[in-house]
């Protein structure tokens, strides 16, 4: 088999000017091209007849898995970021799959990261010169990353004078990051700092704005935005938004002659700020034994830090304590057919959920616990202790069950039972629903999930392809009728099995069902008619 190929294609911001000449050839060369919904839209110019293959916003993992999926197969794969691939682009996440898989790059697929323009250098052209000293660049998206860490970057960045590119500074359901990040801001800045705010550099809908520190907010700042914090010497001149790269000190920049010759220019009366060699100090009188010291411990360094910060008060310990906890979210019910919580069982959620944790309601049949902590075992432990069934949540398998006639109907209960310990929490393209009911009467809704499975008569109907959700919901196709209660569960293992491994990452599955046509026999049906199902319940 040929070996395949990883291209990690950064494509700048997205003007075909911007795009460099490698960056083409490996999209032309391509077999697959892996993408965000918008970032295929943006190269679409540049496309013949590769495999397309989108998804939406905060699936970076899913095509991650998707390019080495494919370029295992021996196929020739470019993942495409706006920007630069390795700057918030798809080049470590590609890595780590990779690396998870056992991957040594002389015998795994071929790898290359093709450079891009990023964010931070389109912005700035348009801005003028704002990033011509130290910076950094800081993404406010927490989907990836703890608030609190992110807090912390900023007030170090802040309190370090950098010049600071805010990337992905504020979504639909992100709106306060980009408020919090204004206040760490002007604790260490003045409220006339200079900002520029860029959205959708170098695209159709390119929009520029100067403003200052404390009027930032007043203007649309949205995912498309990158926002510049100018530093102490960063100043406007005729619409530009400038940051002296030192020279005034360096050099006399108004006049024709220089004042300082290239090699004066570093002698230590020229430039006083700078760290200069201490070797003709009086220090030399010292015996060298005396000189010599131990270079400091770790803690040393960490209290060091927390001085400059103005956070001397706080302990040592308080040093290694002072990393954010993971935050635990695991979804809990308490048994696939009991939808009966005990009052122990609300206490002890009451209690360990406390004031930094929450549950989240779901239609799905469960609560979503989620809780900031260090040792996410233990919890676990316990939760299994007070008697909850636990699965994981998102991308998984979800089995649910109707309460089988609040348990005076339990034929089908064995069923359910034996598909949720096969198949809850297995990992899948886009979460999978399958519910089981155990009449006709199907109250419980199974004639609405991706697969349904309702007994009757002493046997399994198998529904597939509904969509609960949306404008264009729809009931699932009735695929087959009365199958033996002993084929039901290899049956469905092998439905499952065929999504997971041909499934696009987030194709939902009524959608793979449409495109695949054929599921393990089970054919898709373009116009569904109504059928008829004697409800009579106990049949």
């Amino acid at each position: 088999m040929k070996r395949g190929k990883l291209l990690i294609v950064g494509f700048g911001p997205g003007d075909f000017a911007h795009i460099t000449e490698r960056a083409r050839e490996a999209i032309q060369e391509s077999d697959v091209i892996i993408g965000y919904n918008t970032y295929v839209d943006l190269i679409r110019g540049l496309l013949t007849d590769q495999e397309i293959v989108r998804t939406g916003m905060t699936e970076e993992v899913s095509r991650a898995q998707e390019a080495v999926r494919q370029a295992e197969m021996g196929k020739t794969v470019a993942v495409i970021s706006s920007g630069d691939a390795g700057v918030y682009g798809m080049a470590g996440l590609i890595y780590e799959v990779l690396i998870e898989k056992g991957w040594k790059e002389e015998e795994g697929v071929s790898v290359e990261v093709i450079p891009g323009i990023s964010a931070i250098n389109s912005c700035a052209s348009l801005l003028g010169a704002p990033v011509m000293h130290d910076a950094c660049t800081i993404s406010l998206s927490d989907h990836l990353t703890p608030w609190e860490l992110i807090a912390h970057r900023i007030e170090a960045a802040a309190s370090a004078d950098f010049v600071i590119a805010l990337y992905n500074p504020r979504s639909g359901r992100r709106t306060r990051q980009i408020v919090e990040a204004q206040r760490i801001l002007l604790k260490y800045r003045s409220k006339d700092t200079p900002v520029g705010i860029v959205k959708s550099a170098y695209r159709e809908r390119q929009k520029v704005v100067i403003t200052t520190l404390d009027r930032m907010l007043e203007h649309e700042i949205g995912m498309l935005t990158t926002v510049i914090i100018g530093n102490s010497s960063t100043f406007i001149y005729d619409g530009k938004m400038i940051t002296p790269r030192g020279y005034q000190r360096k050099y006399t920049l108004g006049e024709s002659h220089q004042r300082l010759k290239p090699g004066d220019r570093l002698r230590p009366e020229n430039e006083p700020w700078a760290l200069h060699d201490e070797t003709n100090d009086k220090t030399n009188d010292i015996p060298a034994t005396n000189q010599v010291s131990a270079p400091p411990s770790p803690l040393e360094l960490a209290e060091e830090a927390l001085l400059l910060l103005g956070k001397a008060s706080q302990s040592p310990e308080a040093v290694s304590q002072s990393f954010p906890k993971a935050v635990f979210e695991v979804a809990l019910s308490p048994g696939v057919a009991n939808k009966k919580f005990t009052s122990a069982q609300m206490r002890y959620l009451a209690d360990i959920v406390e004031d930094d944790g929450e549950l989240e309601y779901t239609p799905n049949h469960y609560i979503i616990l989620r809780k900031p902590t260090t040792d996410p075992s233990q919890m676990i432990e316990r939760l299994r202790a007070n008697g909850f069934l636990l699965n994981p949540v998102g991308a998984v398998v979800n089995v649910k069950a109707c309460d089988f006639c609040d348990g005076e109907k339990t034929e089908a209960l064995p069923y359910a039972e034996t598909l949720a310990k096969k198949l809850s929490g297995l990992a899948v393209p886009k979460e999978l629903h399958i519910a089981i009911n155990g009449c006709g009467m199907a109250c419980y809704g199974a004639a609405l999930e991706d697969i349904g499975i309702i007994y009757r008569r002493g046997k399994f109907d198998l529904m597939l392809g509904g969509k609960r959700t949306g404008r264009n919901a729809h009931a699932a196709e009735m695929a087959a009728e009365g199958i033996e209660p002993e084929r039901i569960i290899e049956t469905i293992e092998a439905i499952v099995a065929a999504y997971k491994e041909k499934a696009f990452p987030n194709e939902a599955f009524h959608k793979f069902f449409k495109r695949i046509g054929n599921i393990e026999g089970f054919v898709y049906k373009e116009e569904q008619k109504a059928f008829a199902i004697d409800s009579v319940c106990g049949d």
